[in-house]
């Protein structure tokens, strides 16, 4: 089970990683993402789930962010990195659909 928690928690420092790589053009969000990873890498496994929902919340804003600006490309980038962290989420058991 132990190797399983810390497979979670490894996959979803991975997905934050991503996510930083198309929140460049908001800093500030940019810096939630990098502190959202440090606290995926840094917590006891069994306690993810508000760094799930914390990440989708961060990266709903910068989507609508993007959308803002008419930055479709970049949207399109973190829309696809925001659906991985939902689809992982909903498939690691740590939110609901």
């Amino acid at each position: 089970m132990e190797m399983t928690q810390e497979y979670l928690a490894g996959e979803l420092s991975q997905l934050l990683a991503e996510l930083r790589t198309v929140a460049e053009k908001d800093p500030t969000l940019a810096r939630e993402v990098i502190a959202l990873r440090r606290d995926a890498e840094t917590r006891p496994p069994s306690t993810l789930r508000p760094v799930v929902v914390r990440t989708l919340a961060v990266g709903d804003a910068l989507c609508w962010h993007s959308l803002s600006r008419g930055d479709a490309e970049i949207f399109f980038g973190q829309a696809v990195a925001v659906r991985n962290v939902h689809e992982f989420g909903v498939c690691s058991g740590l939110i609901d659909a």
